[in-house]
């Protein structure tokens, strides 16, 4: 193995440098992967763009003690090149990683919300993480691949868990009619999460083309196609009832005060997207209908990565998803391309091309 290699650096706004840095030595509990699908997504591509946003400067490294420039990849997957024995990986098994390291000892923790973690960390947004052709990962958010599954689509292990974590989240239940506003990437993950954990009645919003289309391919009983009147007009399309819960996957300008006008009284909103703005929401109409608001946050490792894989490996949300891997050289290209809404799918980086 050599001594060094490549990873995306980075320092700031729209500065990612392909950078020759030493190879990591995993520290007792991890293992070192060797990555072979790299992904990036809406997080990365706002820190490209505007600078470290969601994590601010100050925020960045907490409980980490690293400081300065930072490998970025929260969502990749690779081959164990150094195990760690008492963790029950061995050299050569494929693997996906978690997004997030949590300490396992909080309240929190205890809990099984491991995402809420009071010491929790992120590969790639607080320590470094795994857009580079090593990265030594906790074993503990690792899980090994089932033999059928690609590396292409396992690359879409850790965005898909965080969808599984959103269907969850939502608070719906067998039979429930639930509407999902926003059919990109993450609106998909979502739907593909609801229809594996229950039997709803599932209709996706968008604008008509693709998205759509795909939505259907993926499980949608039905589509709509946005408009300024789709809170009423939902109600044509569900034989004059109302959705029981409504998820905001697109964090479009108005969908959530679009979600709440649209859901039943007694209902449940999920706010999955972040919206640039801070939205205007109508709290009367809130609290007199006793409409829960609620929102979703990552994954739970232990849950939500093995639902992912399972999914996964039926071999038809990757096909639909998963883009052709391109070189790392390439990440600022394709940060500007998720930035500027060109991207339908999810793009990876394979390091060692």
């Amino acid at each position: 193995m050599p001594d060094t290699m490549n990873a995306a650096v980075y320092y700031g706004a729209r500065d990612i440098r392909i950078e020759e840095v030493p190879i990591p030595r995993p520290a007792p509990g991890e293992c070192l992967v060797k990555v072979t699908r790299s992904g990036i997504c809406g997080t990365d591509a706002s820190e490209w763009t505007a600078g470290p946003k969601t994590f601010p400067v100050e925020r960045r490294h907490p409980n980490s003690g690293h400081q300065g420039p930072l490998i970025l990849g929260h969502e990749f997957v690779g081959e164990v090149v150094e195990a760690d024995p008492q963790a029950g990986f061995a050299v050569g098994d494929r693997v996906a990683s978690g997004a997030g390291v949590w300490c396992g000892e909080c309240r929190r923790c205890k809990a099984g919300r491991t995402n809420q973690c009071v010491h929790y960390r992120t590969l790639g947004l607080n320590v470094h993480g795994g857009m580079a052709e090593y990265v030594a990962v906790p074993t503990k958010t690792l899980r090994t691949l089932p033999d059928e599954l690609s590396y292409d689509h396992a690359g879409l292990a850790q965005p898909l868990a965080v969808g599984i974590h959103a269907a969850r989240r939502s608070g719906a239940q067998h039979g429930d009619k639930v509407v999902i506003i926003g059919a990109g990437a993450i609106g998909s993950f979502v739907l593909a999460g609801l229809k594996h954990l229950f039997d709803v009645d599932a209709t996706v919003i968008d604008f008509p083309g693709r998205r759509l289309d795909r939505a259907v391919r993926l499980g949608a009983d039905r589509t709509l196609g946005a408009s300024p009147d789709v809170a009423t007009e939902i109600v044509d399309v569900l034989d004059g009832a109302r959705p029981d819960v409504v998820i905001e996957a697109s964090g479009a300008p108005n969908q959530l005060p679009t979600a709440l006008q649209m859901v039943t009284d007694g209902g449940r909103v999920l706010a999955v997207g972040i919206p640039k703005d801070k939205p205007a929401l109508d709290v009367h109409s809130l609290v007199f209908r006793e409409v829960t608001l609620d929102s979703t946050l990552a994954h739970v490792c232990d849950t939500d990565i093995p639902a992912a894989l399972d999914i996964l490996a039926e071999g038809v949300l990757g096909a639909e998803l998963a883009e052709t891997p391109v070189p790392l050289h390439r990440l600022g290209d394709e940060l500007d391309r998720l930035a500027g809404g060109k991207v339908e799918g999810k793009v990876l980086i394979d390091p060692a091309l």
